[in-house]
This record gives structure tokens, sequence and C-alpha cells, in this order.
């Protein structure tokens, strides 16, 4: 993985001008861009159109200062049709218009190319497991809710706490299958895993195919496939999210399984009165390297 997240980074570098193929380079490299996207952004901590468009007006900057060609023209090169969108490109990165940077010097705001490395760590095992799981669906409450990496998300807990206490009970006697109790489920997560970006979460439970499902609920249907499963215990939702993000940096690396596209899912297994501590199982959709 380390070795494709370099080859992407030369990719983008090459492609500066124009969008670059992620699925095609993906797929040469043994891989697919859903998981290579999920990867990147987790390791580099920013999304990869985030890194291509700061990369790509780090180039174009030098452009604008050393001057003698048109600021059109640059746009342009740099795979813009007007000097507007490119001139609000260039603000949203520097914080200045290209015109602005071009009399004044800057200020600017360089992206260096990363460069990923092989570090030695993982001295934490991590408790997991393997499960092949035959389709199955999910069912409960949905809404549509921002993407937040650290802390509880008050989106979630907002909705969750709309639910009377008697539909809590409904649904975990509806669930017949694993992942067994009330589930926390994450789908149509953008790629990039960009902080704000929208995503659907339900609050709900598994149920077998054949399972008849009141017409209230949502339901997502999920394909049979393999899981990987992360338990994780303490305090909630601190120790859950340096699990979620321990598989990217540890666990991805190590072993001959990628992200295949699929909701993620959060089962409790035991939980305070208050969810400040929780003992959880983190399920994610995976299918041979």
């Amino acid at each position: 993985m380390i070795s494709a997240l370099n080859q992407l980074v030369d990719h983008i570098e090459q492609h500066l001008a124009e969008e670059p193929d992620i699925d095609g380079l993906a797929g040469a490299l043994g891989t697919t861009g859903y998981h290579l996207r999920r990867m990147f952004s987790s390791l580099a901590g920013m999304p990869l159109s985030e890194y291509v468009r700061r990369r790509r007006m780090t180039v174009a900057a030098a452009d604008v200062v050393r001057g003698g060609k048109g600021l059109l023209d640059i746009a342009v090169r740099h795979g813009y049709g007007s000097g507007e969108a490119f001139g609000r490109a260039f603000r949203a990165v520097h914080g200045a218009g290209p015109g602005d940077v071009r009399r004044d010097g800057g200020p600017l705001r360089t992206q260096p190319r990363l460069r990923f490395r092989l570090t030695v760590e993982g001295s934490t095992p991590m408790d997991t497991r393997l499960v092949d799981r035959p389709a199955f669906r999910l069912v409960g409450h949905a809404t549509r809710v921002p993407l937040i990496h650290e802390g509880v998300n008050p989106h979630i807990q907002e909705h969750i706490a709309a639910l009377p206490p008697e539909e809590h009970l409904r649904l975990k006697a509806l669930g017949d299958t694993e992942p067994r109790g009330l589930l926390q489920v994450s789908d149509d997560v953008d790629p990039d895993g960009r902080e704000g970006s929208e995503l659907t979460h339900l609050h709900g439970v598994a149920v077998r195919r054949e399972t008849p499902v009141p017409d209230a609920l949502d339901a997502i249907e999920v394909p049979a496939g393999m899981w990987a499963v992360f338990r994780t215990s303490g305090p909630f939702p601190q120790t859950l999210q340096t699990a979620w993000a321990a598989t990217a940096t540890e666990w991805f690396p190590s072993n001959p399984w990628r992200l295949r596209p699929g909701p993620s899912l959060v089962a409790f297994l035991e939980h305070a009165d208050d969810l400040t501590t929780a003992t959880c199982e983190l399920w994610l959709p995976v299918e041979p390297a």
C-alpha cells in the first residue's frame, strides 16, 4: 500500500493540469480507486481531492509570481477554462487572488509534495476477526449528517435522542442476525473522507433478507461478502475513533485485504449509562487485496 500511495502521488504530479485517472491507476496497481482514496485520506490527513487542488495551486503560484504570461494563459495551462474559476481556486488556497500575488509576491501557502514512508508501529495488538456473511439488510431510522472525525457527532446524538425509548426496544427485538444489537451505521460516505461531507447515518439493527420489515423503517441492502471486525473497549468515542484510524495506518498495510464499498457498522456490546465508556465492534466491508 505504501508503494501504491507513492505511485499515486507521482501520477498526480504528472497530471496536475487535468483530472487524474485514480480508478485506472488503482486497477493497474491491483487495487481499487475506492480503497486508494480511503487510505490516502486516512494517512495524509486530507482528502485526495484537496491535496490535488493544493498541489495544482502551488505549482500555479510559481507561474503567477514568475510573470511573463497572462493570468488567463496560466489558468488554461493549469486546467481551468476561465480566469474567474482559476481565481476562485487560487484564492481558496492562498488567501489572495493571482493579481494580488503577482503584484506583491504573496501571500503563498505551499503544499509540499507528499511522500509516504513505512514506520515501525503496531506494538499494541488489534483485536480483529474476519467474518464471511451472506447478504443481509440493515433496518432502522436513517438521516443525513455531516462527517465529523473527532469527538461526539451532535447531529447523530440528536437523531438518536429524538427516538422514544420504546422504539429502541422494538428495534432490538427485530434484529435477528449478526452483527447483533443496536447498530450505528455509516453509509454513502465520501471516499475522500472530507470533514463536513454528508453521509447517511442509520440507527438500527441487522436482519436476514427474508425477515419482514415494517414499512415505517428505512432499509439498506447489504450484499454478501467478507467483513473485518475490530473490537474496542474504553472511553467513547475516543477509543473507537483511534481504532478506526489504526485500521488505515496499521491493519490494512499489514494484511492482504482492502476496503470494498459498503456501509461501516458499529455494534455496542456494553456501555455505561452515560455512554462515556463502551465496548464496541467496528465492522468494515473488505475483500482480498
